[in-house]
């Protein structure tokens, strides 16, 4: 598996966790920044996560900002995106089951390390149910996206 990793300043201290949790699980990710806690603008890294995941280019990926909403609603513009935020183990379960989400998106202001952490193993060892209910309903999410991007998807 591939992960596209990224966080704006606010989720950079838990990101650098989440990227040691990958290290040491050896799962090969891409760290899209950022680096520091200098000030930056969530939709700068949410996009460009979203686009390589949208591309194939990671199977999935991770998304950090303070609260999570901004970068949940940044990376779900992108035609293809399924980014569930999640602040417990269950919503990653059924987010991996029932939605097939392709980003895990996290609040580092509102979730401890060691949830996270926890959030995310489950996310990644989580795998999509495959029943017919729930495929229906993703595509219908995708003919929802080329109705509104003009054919894309």
């Amino acid at each position: 598996m591939k992960v596209a990793v990224g966080s704006d300043h606010a989720g950079y201290r838990l990101k650098k966790e989440i990227v040691r949790f990958l290290s040491n699980e050896q799962i090969q990710f891409k760290d899209f920044g950022v680096f520091s806690l200098d000030r930056a603008d969530y939709p700068d890294i949410g996009v460009q996560v979203g686009e390589a995941v949208a591309n194939k280019e990671f199977d999935r990926g991770i998304l950090i900002c303070a609260s999570g909403i901004g970068m949940s609603i940044t990376a779900n513009k992108v035609p293809g995106i399924r980014a569930a935020l999640c602040s417990n183990v269950e919503c990653a379960q059924l987010s991996r089951e029932h939605n097939d989400s392709n980003i895990l998106v996290l609040g580092e202001r509102v979730t401890s390390v060691a949830s996270a952490l926890e959030i995310l193993r489950t996310w990644l060892s989580t795998d999509f149910s495959g029943k017919e209910r729930y495929a229906m309903r993703i595509r219908k999410i995708s003919e929802i996206e080329k109705r509104y991007n003009g054919g894309e998807s």
